[in-house]
């Protein structure tokens, strides 16, 4: 599906120097998100043979996709003009928006719908944050965290991209917020010992792998502690997620204020 989050005509190929080692391995090994496989091969080939430099970034960093690279890139036409280059790196990177969106992080305030179309007051509902230490995993540009931060004692932020990261950081800086610390994790590897948090929350994080991301988020949340999914609001429905209530969480349902329903739900840690 089609976010909308970019205009690929603003965005160099070089964009692609700035994905993590996850991204390019998740990228290549689905072919983009785009429903067409043989066009993404075709276009990321040329592109990748054109921007010598991006395919060597990719050989090195991600060095278990090297061969995939190097089948699309010896199966891509060689002989191009500079107008279908250039259509086939917009190709490749609208076909991973939301990866090429975080390397401009100061974007998504403006360009996402579940940030700017989002009221955190409908974070506030799901749980307590007054005095409790929070745990936001995949913060990305800090929807979560820097609400929770206005009622929690400590929040600490698990991001995995370096761009988010920085992001992060330079906000902080800032505006002198001084209860919110940024780390780098994974959903299923997070770097914090067992019973840490009074909440552990997330948005659009959850998913890849059910049981150990689900598993690892409950190893860190504390006894009598609440677990929190809370995607913003979009301009589509959000379907239910039936891994979460089969596991015993709480659907929590509202209209978002760009219409369409959005799905909350929360599980207390017993």
């Amino acid at each position: 599906m089609a976010l909308n989050w970019i205009d690929p005509k603003e965005f160099s190929f070089n964009a692609f120097l700035l994905l993590e080692r996850f991204q390019i391995k998740m990228m290549l090994q689905s072919a983009g998100w785009r429903n067409d496989k043989d066009e993404w091969r075709r276009s990321m080939g040329i592109a990748l043979n054109a921007n010598p430099a991006v395919r060597w970034y990719f050989e090195q960093h991600c060095p278990e996709s090297a061969s995939f690279i190097t089948e699309i890139t010896e199966n891509a036409p060689v002989t191009i003009e500079a107008a279908e280059i250039r259509n086939a790196e917009m190709y490749a990177l609208i076909s991973v928006e939301d990866f090429i969106t975080y390397t401009r992080p100061v974007l998504m305030d403006t360009n996402c719908d579940f940030i700017y179309a989002w009221d955190k007051a409908r974070l506030f509902e799901m749980a307590d944050f007054t005095g409790k230490t929070v745990l936001d995993v995949g913060s990305g540009s800090g929807r979560l965290a820097f609400a929770a931060a206005e009622k929690a004692a400590w929040v600490y932020a698990v991001e995995p991209v370096s761009t988010l990261r920085q992001y992060l950081h330079d906000k902080i800086i800032r505006e002198g917020i001084v209860n919110v610390r940024v780390t780098d994790g994974m959903a299923d590897s997070l770097p914090y010992p067992d019973n840490t948090f009074d909440i552990v929350m997330s948005g659009h994080v959850i998913g890849d792998d059910y049981s150990a991301e689900l598993a690892e988020i409950e190893r860190v949340c504390s006894v009598g502690g609440w677990l929190l999914d809370c995607p913003g609001d979009g301009t589509c429905d959000h379907r239910p997620v039936v891994e979460l209530s089969k596991r015993g969480w709480e659907e929590m349902c509202y209209i978002g204020n760009v219409g369409g329903v959005t799905r909350r739900y929360r599980k207390q840690v017993v």
